[in-house]
């Protein structure tokens, strides 16, 4: 009996003791199952997505026995495990007593490119065509392949203009591992002259003579923001250390794919670049997040650094590459940094901002993929390589990735000053029998312009006046035979889908926008009244933007609301 006449927590009263604690109890086959796909790596909390990544990769999901162990052994509450794993897409979470996922799962891409392209009837298709039970296939956000749209992923494997025929003699062969395409590898980079900047600026240089190299160049952050490179750089070399340095790999923005295009081809001017920062901020570390949706790109980047520690240019674990996990807010900077601390994506207040307070608390330099790729050229071939090219008032070159209705979609080099006339030219032209109707000038943040707005040079500062903006230069090019009704839609359900959900104005506001546009007719004055709420109190820019393609098509497509 329990010491006083009430039942005890301990005891049932019957002189039988709880054996077990209370709670999920702990499965020891699945402990033994984690610890030996954890192997030699060392067991820290900034982990926990990485080994959520094993436990996905071998077993196709995360049973709730697996997710208990690797509370066990990372030592916090299965809570925690619980919400980091169910806030990324690309996790799936399955508890007692639920059926796992087939073992094939087909991604099919619904960005705007790939609408245009004919994404919905070939997801009909593919859903009308397959066995639920052996194959699941699901709607998937922008996977950074909009030249090649309709893109599917098949397990890790893309099939690009992606058909039913060709995704079926995939299935058939069993093809659905990433393709790895041929690129500039360690060895003849270094023979070319690779690496030497950096050995030659380790060896004798000052690093505020290299950073005023840099901002001689004019280059600016190209993941968007557009921040003088070279400032970043004074303002976290201004703190006390240890500093960071973190790389935003994550272009999840629809219609951006110059990050994976340069990384598929030039790893290593890229690698250099991002050395050469963290030298002049005398970083401890590298963070390199790179997004799920590029499997190749990872595997190249594990070969490459891999090379780069083997030949001693780095010390082992110096760059230290994460995997992201299926989350556009992750682009996001804050967010990206609790994603690297093996946390829920969501953004931080600010201030303080990352250059005082970033991973772990320390100041942190975060740029983006194509910004370090420059630098890295700009610090070999001097910075005129960047400034010397000048259009329509403006300094520099821009990487443009064009989707759309254009004959050669693909990521094009020009000026800064270069309109969409420009752009277009640079893709081939129109397709044949469509006439240009509208643009996308940087990704669905920033909604969309008409035809008759041409001439405006698209490079940072150029747009704003007219309520939008360049952003990461992801250009999707609209005709005569597409609805900018319809692509204004499909860019708000994605931020529908996107919102991390932290703060009401987004996640509501997103929400309440999709269903009062796919109305008959546009209640304008409720949509602006709305719009106003979410840019004014939305925490970060995903709420703050996304009412661009809103208030764009009501200004500049009246007739079709």
């Amino acid at each position: 009996m329990a010491l006083d006449d009430r039942k005890g927590v301990w005891k049932s009263g019957k002189g039988k003791g709880r054996r077990t604690p209370k709670g999920r109890q702990l499965d020891d086959t699945a402990l033994a199952q984690v610890q030996a796909l954890i192997g030699e790596r060392p067991i820290r909390r900034d982990l926990l997505i990485e080994f959520l990544h094993l436990i996905q990769d071998e077993y196709g999901h995360l049973s709730a026995a697996h997710l208990r162990a690797l509370a066990e052994l990372l030592r916090i509450g299965q809570a925690e495990v619980y919400e980091v794993a169910t806030f990324y897409a690309h996790f799936d979470v399955v508890k007692e007593g639920e059926t796992p996922p087939p073992a094939l799962t087909i991604r099919v891409c619904d960005s705007l490119s790939c609408e245009l392209a004919g994404s919905e009837q070939l997801q009909k298709a593919l859903e009308e065509g397959m066995d639920p039970s052996q194959v699941r296939v699901l709607r998937a956000p922008c996977m950074g392949r909009c030249d090649t749209a309709p893109t599917v992923e098949l397990g890790h494997n893309h099939i690009d203009f992606a058909t039913p025929e060709k995704i079926l003699a995939a299935i058939e062969a069993g093809d659905t591992h990433p393709k790895i395409p041929e690129y500039e590898g360690f060895a003849p980079y270094k023979a070319a002259g690779g690496y030497a900047k950096l050995e030659e600026y380790r060896a004798d240089a000052d690093p505020l003579h290299v950073k005023e190299h840099v901002l001689t160049s004019g280059l600016r952050g190209l993941g968007g923001a557009g921040f003088p490179s070279g400032r970043k750089w004074d303002f976290v070399r201004a703190e006390a250390g240890p500093r960071y340095l973190a790389v935003n790999g994550d272009e999840g923005e629809p219609g951006t794919f110059k990050d994976r295009y340069h990384l598929e081809r030039e790893p290593h001017l890229f690698l250099e670049g991002m050395l050469i920062a963290a030298w002049s901020i005398e970083a401890e570390t590298c963070f390199i997040y790179m997004r799920d949706e590029y499997p190749a790109v990872l595997e190249i980047l594990r070969r490459e650094i891999a090379a780069l520690e083997k030949a001693g240019i780095v010390e082992p674990g110096y760059i230290d590459l994460r995997r992201g996990a299926g989350a556009y807010i992750c682009g996001e900077e804050s967010a990206m940094i609790e994603s690297i601390e093996g946390k829920r994506g969501l953004p931080r207040h600010r201030p303080p901002f990352v250059a005082q307070v970033g991973i772990f608390g320390r100041p942190t330099l975060v740029h983006n993929v194509e910004t370090l790729y420059w630098v890295g050229k700009i610090c070999r071939e001097g910075p005129e390589v960047f400034s010397s090219v000048e259009k329509n008032g403006r300094t520099g070159l821009r990487n443009y990735s064009v989707s759309g209705r254009v004959k050669n979609p693909g990521v094009h080099l020009l000026p800064a000053g270069s309109t969409i006339t420009d752009v277009i030219e640079a893709a081939g032209g129109m397709l044949d029998g469509h006439a240009f109707k509208a643009y996308q000038p940087g990704g669905p943040s920033s909604g969309l312009l008409p035809a008759s707005m041409a001439d405006i040079p698209l490079d940072f500062d150029t747009l704003q006046p007219h309520g939008t903006f360049i952003g990461s230069a992801a250009v999707v090019i609209l005709s005569d035979q597409d609805s900018a009704r319809d692509a204004a839609l499909n860019m708000l359900r994605f931020f529908e889908d996107e919102s991390c959900g932290q703060c009401t104005p987004c996640r509501v506001g997103c929400e309440k926008a999709v269903k009062l546009m796919q109305a008959e007719h546009w209640d304008q004055n409720l949509l602006e009244e709305l719009s106003n709420a979410m840019v004014d109190t939305s925490i970060c820019g995903l709420g703050q933007a996304a009412p661009n393609p809103i208030r764009l098509t009501i200004k500049h497509f009246a007739d079709e609301i």
